[in-house]
Parts: C-alpha cells; sequence; structure tokens
C-alpha cells in the first residue's frame, strides 16, 4: 500500500472514531438529567474519551503519510458519517433539513482546506506562543461565558460547541510547534507547550460534551469540525505564513467555500430551534390528552331522597334484603352513583 492510500485509510478510520466518539457523547448528554461536563460516573462516556483519544492518533499518523491538503479534507467527513452511524446504532435519525446543512458545512469546510496551501515547516517563538495561549484561553472563556447568559439550548450548545472548536485548533496548532522544536536531547523544553496543549485539549472535550446537551448531534459535531480547522488556518496564514492556493482567484473561491461550511451551519441550526420549538408545542397537547386517564374520576357521593317504590322489590337470592331496607328504592327523581362497601347480594325491581 503506497502512503498516499495509507493516509487515506488511516484519514477515513480517524473520522469514524470521531463520529462514533461524538455520538457516544450525546447519548450521554441525552440520558444524563444535568449539563455535566465530565460525567467521571458514566462508562460511556470514558469510551467516548478512548474514541476520540484513537481518533486524534490516527489523524496525527496519517499527516505523517499524507500532504495536510488531503487529510484535513477527509477529517471534514466526520459529521457525514455521524448522521448515518447515529440511526444505525442509536436510532436517532437526522431529517432533511440535517442532511442538507451537514452536507453543506462539510463541503465548504473540504474545499477551504483543499485551496489552503503548505509551506515550510515553522515554529512559534516563546512570545508569540504565549500572546497566542492568552488570546485563545481569554476567547474560549468568553464564549463559555456568553453561552450561560443564553436561554435556548441549541444557541448555547453551538456556542460551547464554537469554544471546543477553538480550543482543539489552537492545540493542533501547538503541537504542530512542538513536533518542530522537539529534540530528545532537551525533552523538557517543551513543557510550556505540553501544559497548553494537553489544557486545551481537556478543556475542548469537556466543553464538547456540555454542547450535546440538547442539541442533538448534528449541530453541535458540525460546529466543531468547521471550527477546529478553521482556526488552525487562520493561524497557519497569519503566524506560519502560509496562502491559499492559485492566488487572488484561490482567495476568493476560499471565501465562498467559508461562506457555504457557515450556511451549512446556519441551516443545522435553525433546523434544531424548528424541532425544538414543534416538540415544545406538541408537549402540553400530549399532556391535555393523557390527563384525563392519568387521574382519578371525582365521583359524587349520590343525592337520595325517599320516593315511592313503584313495584315490589324482588331479591335475586329468593329472601328478602335486609341490609338494604332502610336505603331508597329504584324510582323516580334517585341520583345513581357509586355504591360503597361490599356487595353480597343484588336486588332487582319487578315493575307491573
Amino acid at each position: 500500500m503506497s502512503s498516499l492510500a495509507l493516509a487515506v485509510v488511516l484519514s477515513l478510520v480517524s473520522a469514524v472514531a470521531y463520529a462514533a466518539g461524538a455520538i457516544m457523547q450525546e447519548h450521554v448528554a441525552a440520558t444524563t438529567s444535568a449539563r455535566p461536563y465530565a460525567p467521571l460516573h458514566h462508562a460511556a462516556w470514558w469510551v467516548a474519551v478512548a474514541l476520540n483519544t484513537l481518533g486524534a492518533v490516527l489523524h496525527v499518523v496519517a499527516l505523517a503519510y499524507g500532504p495536510l491538503s488531503l487529510v484535513q479534507p477527509l477529517g471534514a467527513l466526520t459529521i457525514v458519517f455521524a448522521l448515518p452511524m447515529a440511526a444505525l446504532f442509536v436510532r436517532r435519525r437526522a431529517g432533511a433539513a440535517a442532511w442538507r446543512g451537514a452536507i453543506l458545512a462539510t463541503a465548504g469546510l473540504a474545499g477551504l482546506l483543499a485551496l489552503t496551501g503548505t509551506s515550510a515547516s515553522h515554529s512559534l517563538d516563546g512570545g508569540q506562543r504565549g500572546v497566542l495561549a492568552a488570546v485563545t484561553f481569554g476567547g474560549v472563556a468568553l464564549l463559555f461565558l456568553v453561552a450561560q447568559t443564553v436561554n435556548r439550548p441549541i444557541i448555547r450548545s453551538v456556542l460551547l460547541a464554537a469554544a471546543a472548536g477553538v480550543a482543539f485548533g489552537i492545540a493542533s496548532v501547538f503541537t504542530k510547534t512542538v513536533a518542530v522544536d522537539w529534540t530528545w536531547s532537551a525533552p523538557l523544553d517543551q513543557w510550556p507547550s505540553l501544559l497548553v496543549i494537553a489544557a486545551l485539549a481537556c478543556g475542548g472535550l469537556l466543553l464538547s460534551q456540555s454542547s450535546y446537551h440538547g442539541a442533538g448531534l448534528a449541530a453541535p459535531l458540525a460546529t466543531v469540525t468547521v471550527v477546529n480547522p478553521v482556526v488552525a488556518a487562520v493561524v497557519g496564514i497569519t503566524m506560519f505564513g502560509e496562502t491559499f492556493r492559485y492566488g487572488v482567484p484561490g482567495t476568493v473561491f476560499a471565501i465562498g467555500f467559508g461562506v457555504v461550511a457557515a450556511g451549512g451551519l446556519m441551516l443545522l441550526t435553525t433546523e434544531r430551534i424548528k424541532a425544538t420549538r414543534a416538540e415544545a408545542e406538541a408537549g402540553p397537547e400530549a399532556s391535555a390528552q393523557a390527563r384525563p386517564s392519568q387521574q382519578p374520576v371525582r365521583r359524587s357521593e349520590p343525592r337520595m331522597r325517599h320516593v315511592e317504590p313503584r313495584g315490589r322489590r324482588v331479591p335475586l337470592h329468593g329472601r328478602p334484603s335486609d341490609g338494604d331496607a332502610a336505603r331508597p328504592e329504584v324510582g323516580d327523581g334517585v341520583d345513581v352513583g357509586p355504591v360503597s362497601g361490599p356487595r353480597t347480594h343484588l336486588e332487582m325491581e319487578m315493575r307491573p
């Protein structure tokens, strides 16, 4: 197998692992009452962590065998794999609008990354790393705080997913700088960057976990999938000297692909908002229909008044009913209600 084919296979398996991890995270969020960022007691969450780790390792290995312009667009297939896998394994089907949004977001991202050129390996000095880390942590914190003030679950989830995407994207940038500057003779020289990578990776994982609560699978996953490489590409263009291919026409096409990806994300967001609104409108009607069968029927005690019998009372068993002698006879004006206490015999009224 050639290096290019191996890179394609590793990228596809990595996308499948990421998709499976996202499905598990959404399942944990849907089955947890609160909005935990780290449901440590949930075994499925640890499975999701393992799948995400596997996807990251496979992605890094794929980059070692294939060009960035090929591996990164294939990683965008995560959202495309996630929707049918969710329908197959956890019975969570996506509507037509969600599919259109996912395909638009993936196509826009793939085109944008395909136009991003590569350059020689660059690194960041200590001052640049410090500024980038400070700006990243500040931006992630700002998105997190804004998300806490939003009442709509889908908007809050998209903001949290965007914060997770920023954290993952800058973690990739720091990973690249560490890989360029790494020397086995002095491994401890990279410990500040390694701490930043660990903090961003853990923070991104926790933010992405919370983003799935109340928002389904498609919108948060598409947001993370798009924001992650876009942020990394922006840093690569501004700080590593990378450019878009084909000059000005390539830049124009890249902007167009960015608009397509943004449109896909907006379609996913609005589709989820409409679905949530429809569920909220259907909720009161469903509860109103279920309420009569759930609440006990209140019966009033019979209002009885003495009336003269219109016929002769004959016991069913051939003997008089002394126990009910004082009770009213069946006739006009008697309100019929529930009979309290056990009834050991019945009576009939014979009318002439």
